[in-house]
């Protein structure tokens, strides 16, 4: 079809070129395949000011056969220099800065302490996958920490290897140990195969003992965003206080510009991304003295592990009000004023139309539920908080890594024995030791590398009771690791007691407050289910 509607006509020529490019030559939708991503943008920032089809004024205007031999760089049929001077001309002069969602990457970064991961999850608008420590053993030579520069530079290296080198060591020697004590306490069903249980075992060790491992332990992440989210993430790294903070931002827009450079012209012009990054930096700093200022001599009140600080009372009301709002011609003021008029009983009657019928915890309602929100204080080992800032689309702050909150030791450590027992206080004990060094000689920041992962973090997240479904069941579901399934619940917990949202609360059915012993099982069991599936399946 063209922009009146009437069928499309390309010549054999043309339909050649298109096919390379357009998963469909007919009908009004289809996707866009191997295009350079800059083409990708410039052409979408084109057809939004232009009246013809995508597919034509690709052939129009980005199809290089076209155009004089040597008038622009070439990437097969595709003009690639058109489609960067386009880009910055609407980017640049315009400032459109939505064309820079128009491009995507894919981007792998190896070998990041786990503080240089979380701040590249930190993006909303992004996927992230990471290399998990529930899977994968830390036990191979040389073992796999970062050695910060800071701490080269002050001549500490030696100290820091040793005492992170102690700590690795220690978490091997008990691998076995755990899946030993694992194997007597949970025998082998006999319906499962070997590989289950033996995964299912392994995992419940390394949940167990992973928290013995610093902060400064590496790991990889798979990212995939747009090039605006890439320059916002570059912006902030490059003005953070560590040198593999921003070592690691500079390798990263090396990279990218070999794909989507004409998106990232700004990131480290003086003028521009420059002046951004100081400005981010200044804030960082002069809330960082204003606190010291202001809270001086203040020391922290005893709080439970999972605080509800902040909830609204009408909370609701006014997703009832919200549920209906679509439904009806009413202004928003006149139904609140209506749900406020209800009793409890018709309020949930509204809620459970909303909710409907759930199959599973995929099954979420709309977003008259994102009206009501939840702030919760929380203090777990970082392990835990690892996994719980993944949560992304929620607004999530946490508080320096350091000693001082304590640590976790679990009832399984314990279980062990009493060597085992020694070992993880000795392993938390060299841990502080470290922190405490490297703070006077390098700064708070670099201390957090030595800092054991069982240790205790404060976080708050904010998040509606729509965000609240998704991240209470699905970290409470049997699979995931007792500590963050613990929060979870009692988040859920106090949703219900102490904010008082009964019907929000009973929204969430798919909340598990049960006690799970292997917690991998069920999931390894139905992994093995589908594999057997796809085996037997036609063509498999």
């Amino acid at each position: 079809m063209n922009g009146d509607g009437a069928p499309q006509a390309f010549t054999p020529q043309e339909r050649a070129v298109l096919s390379r490019h357009f998963t469909a030559l007919e009908g009004p939708v289809f996707a866009l395949t191997d295009l350079p991503e800059v083409v990708k943008g410039a052409l979408f920032a084109r057809y939004s000011r232009s009246p013809k089809s995508l597919r034509r004024l690709f052939l129009d205007e980005f199809a290089s056969n076209g155009a004089p031999e040597g008038a622009a760089e070439k990437a097969g049929d595709v003009d690639v220099g058109r489609a960067e001077r386009l880009y910055e001309r609407v980017f640049l002069e315009y400032g459109d800065d939505s064309v820079a969602q128009l491009g995507g990457v894919h981007l792998a970064v190896e070998d990041a302490s786990q503080l240089l991961a979380k701040i590249l999850e930190r993006g909303r608008l992004a996927g992230y996958l990471e290399q998990s420590t529930r899977y994968i053993p830390y036990t191979g030579r040389p073992f796999r920490y970062h050695v910060p520069q800071e701490v080269i530079d002050q001549d500490l290296e030696g100290r820091y290897r040793a005492v992170l080198d102690a700590a690795f060591q220690t978490y091997a020697r008990w691998l076995e140990p755990a899946q030993a004590m694992y194997r007597e306490r949970f025998p082998q069903d006999p319906g499962d195969p070997d590989a289950v249980y033996r995964a299912t075992i392994r995992a419940k060790a390394l949940d167990t003992l992973r928290p013995m491992l610093p902060a400064a332990t590496q790991t990889n992440v798979g990212i995939y965003a747009s090039a605006q989210s890439f320059e916002q993430l570059l912006l902030r790294m490059r003005g953070h206080p560590l040198a593999e903070v921003r070592a690691c931002a500079d390798r990263m827009l090396v990279e990218l510009r070999k794909v989507i450079g004409a998106f990232l012209t700004r990131v480290d012009v003086p003028d521009r991304g420059g002046a951004w990054t100081e400005y981010l930096a200044a804030g960082r700093d002069a809330a960082a003295a204003a606190a010291t200022e202001a809270l001086r001599g203040a020391i922290a009140e005893p709080r439970p592990e999972v605080a509800l600080v902040e909830w609204d009372p009408e909370g609701e009301a006014k997703i009832a009000a919200s549920a209906l709002y679509e439904a009806s011609g009413l202004p928003d003021d006149q139904l609140m004023e209506r749900v406020r008029a209800m009793d409890a009983e018709e309020r949930a009657r509204i809620l459970r139309a909303a909710i409907g019928e759930r199959g599973n915890r995929r099954h979420r309602p709309g977003r008259a539920f994102e009206r009501a929100g939840y702030r919760f204080d929380i203090l777990c080992d970082y392990g835990a908080f690892r996994d719980l800032q993944r949560h992304r689309l929620l607004t999530i702050q946490w508080q320096r890594l350091t000693p001082q909150h304590g640590f976790e030791l679990p009832d399984d450590v314990r279980a062990l024995g009493p060597d085992a027992e020694s070992d993880w206080r000795q392993v938390m004990t060299a841990s502080a030791d470290l922190h405490g060094l490297l703070g006077d000689r390098c700064g708070p920041e670099v201390a957090q590398y030595a800092v054991s992962m069982a240790y205790r973090i404060r976080f708050a997240m904010q998040m509606n009771a729509r965000e609240a479904m998704h991240l209470i069941e699905l970290r409470s579901s049997p699979q995931g690791h007792p500590t963050y399934r613990r929060i979870a619940q009692e988040m859920h917990r106090q949703i219900r007691e102490v904010a008082g949202h009964t019907a929000i609360a009973d929204a969430m059915s798919f909340v598990d407050h049960g006690t799970v012993d292997l917690e991998r099982l069920e999931a390894e069991r139905r992994t093995e289910a589908k594999r057997r599936a796809m085996q037997t399946a036609p063509g498999g």
